[in-house]
């Protein structure tokens, strides 16, 4: 059986399923007719946005979630996040998963100065009555449930927004929210 992969940019307010018990949820099926078996290769909850890998290869989802392949995402932090909450997020934060504690591993974690430019999120953020936002990048190697919020929330600045920008060499770039990408030799694209 020949495996296919794909490449999608995950708009806001849709899960990483095709399935779901709940109703009014925004599944993936909706932006493309995929081959039967097909399964993300991690998440972005419904809040997150950008990069997410398609598989119907149980064994490349497998490779994609491990260490050796980094994932960065961008994130929309409430206030001017500061030097010691960068330092924080670079040598790994306390968090809690499934109610307890977990020490994330260091990571590469820098503030992006100017901010970067998405489209409009279909539901706005807020607005600068609010206060100021920064943005940062972080780069990890394992994916905790809702880590990265998890991580800026610790370190003092809770995420507004948050969007996965590269899966190993894989990059969001200027690809169209919802467009879906076939990607044919998925191991070479990673590893460029």
């Amino acid at each position: 059986m020949q495996h296919r992969h794909f490449l999608i940019h995950k708009p806001y307010g849709f899960i990483s399923q095709f399935v779901c018990d709940k109703k009014k949820k925004k599944l993936l099926g909706e932006l493309y007719d995929f081959p039967e078996g097909t399964m993300a290769i991690g998440r972005l909850d419904e809040d997150s946005e950008g990069l997410l890998l398609l598989t119907t290869d149980g064994k490349m989802s497998e490779y994609v979630r491990s260490s050796k392949i980094e994932k960065e995402y961008y994130a929309q932090v409430d206030g001017l996040i500061d030097e010691i909450a960068m330092e924080k997020l670079q040598n790994g934060v306390e968090i809690s998963i499934e109610g307890l504690k977990y020490q994330t591993k260091p990571c590469k974690a820098f503030k992006l100065d100017p901010a970067p430019v998405f489209p409009e999120r279909s539901r706005r953020i807020r607005d600068d009555r609010h206060g100021p936002t920064s943005w940062v990048s972080i780069t990890l190697t394992e994916g905790k449930n809702r880590q990265v919020r998890k991580m800026t929330a610790a370190a003092g600045f809770p995420t507004l927004r948050l969007i996965r920008v590269r899966i190993g060499a894989l990059n969001l770039s200027d690809m169209p929210t919802g467009a879906v990408e076939e990607i044919t030799n998925l191991v070479e694209c990673l590893e460029k």
